[in-house]
């Protein structure tokens, strides 16, 4: 059935059998190999394709999920470290692929790099075609101008050369006398027996938009690149009446690229001097958070600023934003011997908009012998007993602050070697103290009192409350770059989407020339028009007809048609 072939039925395309071929005909040609530079040469026209661009594109954007999806490295070891633990077949797998420092992966440099060539080998050869193509001049006038989509005739009583310059300046001038508006290149020729033409063409600059657009998303790569690697990130919490120096290890988690050097940053101090936030009297919503700082430098000089939400203090490139606040109680805890074991303030983190902010106290340093201690509880700025055994916050403001503690004894775990959570316990090796009933101990402390631990482990000791801000120190010497290229690939999408593309021509000849094609006219010179776009564009035909009446305007003593 394969050979089958209905009678009287030819294919020429189909190769002739051997009995069918003559004696002595030439055998089919065969096709050259391509050999290793024709593949290569095959390979690169792929690269650099616009199909190849966009899926690359594409294909970036795919990449970058599990940076969002998995915790990062760069971000929060920490979280990592948890993470693998919490996942211990998978956990592994997706650390040896890389999809803990996705941005840094071997997958995702190759991606980028290969779509930055494909960009650049597209751009380079559509650039030399663009510039030669804006050098030239327009086409010349064809003959026949009825087969056009956009047509129109008048007369005129000037000569075809008045008449095709009087088309190429209405061309070249544009609507509304801008000349940067429906500008078109002009050429005026003399075709020979009296007979002149104007062609005049625009568009080109669709193709420079174009390009312009490439070229930003090729600087958008650039810089984006160049900012992961200078860029850098710290974040630190600053209890009012303490401060911070501005370097690498004072900072709680900092982010860097891989070209960041330490000594980059400014030597400066900042410290809290104070705090306010201000409270909408009857929905509790937040208004205003204002922090006073003071910032000294390595000289010795002392600036007194603040810091608001989006109103950033600027250091050296550097902007310090106010992150959050919340409260920090300091209080001192005591092991069995009664030497002080612990002593200072621990932030909070807020929990709702009544700021019931949860907090954790590690005790490591006890008496030999005593195991360590673990406080975990709840701060409440302005504590209200709903019920026995019940308490809540009634407000954000710390007007009658209580301190909710549960008490844990034993290991915390720091000697592990794996990163805690400095506002979680791990109560893996930790044993809970509880009432003789079974239920958990609570302990409640205002500021000023102290309360015994049970079994002995000491006492714990509620000073004051303090409040804290938290800071968020950025730096990221590409973001200018990235504005104005994002602004240009815009602006260059803008142009090459509605730019037109547009050729047209206007011929002038004698009326005795033409008066077979236009009949008799009532002006010395018969003139023909016509427009060609590139693709659908409905102002074709109103743009010839403007470029025709300003041509046989009738100051020149001609009429429009």
């Amino acid at each position: 059935m394969s050979g089958y072939r209905p009678a009287g039925l030819e294919d020429s395309f189909a190769a002739p059998s051997a009995d069918e071929q003559a004696p002595g005909s030439a055998a089919p040609p065969q096709l050259p190999s391509l050999g290793p530079v024709g593949w290569l040469r095959w390979a690169w026209r792929q690269l650099t394709s616009m199909r190849v661009a966009l899926l690359l594109l594409m294909l970036l954007a795919v990449a970058a999920v599990p940076g969002t999806i998995y915790p990062q490295r760069a971000q929060d070891v920490a979280e990592v470290a948890t993470y693998i633990a919490d996942h211990p077949t998978s956990g592994p797998w997706l650390d040896r692929l890389g999809f803990f420092d996705v941005y840094s992966s071997v997958w995702f440099s190759a991606i980028y790099l290969m779509l930055f060539v494909s960009l650049v080998g597209c751009i380079l050869p559509r650039t030399r075609v663009h510039l030669a193509a804006v050098r030239g001049r327009p086409p010349r006038t064809p003959r026949r101008l009825t087969r056009f989509p956009a047509q129109a005739a008048g007369s005129s009583s000037d000569t075809p050369e008045q008449v095709a310059r009087a088309a190429a300046a209405a061309m070249r001038r544009g609507r509304y006398g801008l000349p940067f508006v429906r500008a078109y290149r002009v050429d005026v020729h003399d075709e020979g027996g009296g007979t002149w033409s104007a062609a005049g063409e625009r568009g080109y600059l669709r193709e420079t938009g174009n390009l312009v657009f490439h070229l930003a998303l090729v600087g958008l790569l650039v810089s984006v690149a160049a900012g992961q690697m200078l860029h850098y990130r710290g974040q630190a919490i600053v209890v009012q009446g303490r401060g911070m120096a501005n370097s690498v290890q004072a900072y709680d988690t900092f982010e860097k690229g891989s070209a960041f050097r330490p000594e980059s940053l400014e030597p400066f101090t900042l410290t809290l001097d104070s705090f306010d936030a201000v409270f909408d009297p009857d929905s509790l919503e937040p208004r205003d958070f204002t922090a006073g700082v003071t910032v000294t430098d390595p000289d010795g000089t002392r600036v007194a600023d603040t810091l608001k939400v989006n109103h950033p203090l600027e250091r050296n490139g550097a902007k310090i934003y106010l992150q959050g606040n919340g409260y920090a109680p300091s209080v001192t805890v005591r092991d069995g011997t009664g030497d002080v074991a612990f002593a200072g303030a621990v932030p909070f983190l807020p929990q709702d908009e009544v700021y019931t902010s949860r907090g954790v106290v590690k005790v490591p340093d006890v008496a030999a012998g005593q195991d360590q201690i673990g406080l975990v509880g709840y701060l409440l700025p302005t504590a209200q007993e709903m019920a026995p055994g019940l308490w809540r916050s009634a407000d954000p403001q710390p007007t009658d602050p209580l301190l909710v503690l549960s008490v844990w004894s034993g290991n915390l775990g720091l000697d592990t070697g794996v990163p805690q959570n400095v506002y979680e316990l791990d109560e893996e090796r930790m044993t809970q103290a509880l009432e003789e009933d079974g239920t958990a101990l609570t302990l409640y402390l205002r500021p000023g009192e102290t309360v015994d631990l049970p079994d002995g482990l000491g006492s714990v000791t509620f000073d004051r409350l303090d409040r804290y801000v938290a800071l968020d120190l950025r730096h990221d010497p590409a973001l200018t770059a990235v504005l104005v290229f994002s602004l240009l690939a815009f602006a260059g999408l803008a142009t090459s989407l509605f730019a037109p593309r547009r050729r047209l021509w206007v011929r002038a000849a004698p009326a005795a020339d033409d008066a077979q094609d236009h009949g008799p006219g009532t002006g010395s010179t018969v003139v023909s028009a016509a427009g060609l776009a590139r693709g659908d564009d409905v102002g074709l035909q109103p743009e010839l007809d403007r470029v025709l009446a300003e041509t046989l305007t009738p100051t020149r003593g001609s009429r429009t048609p």
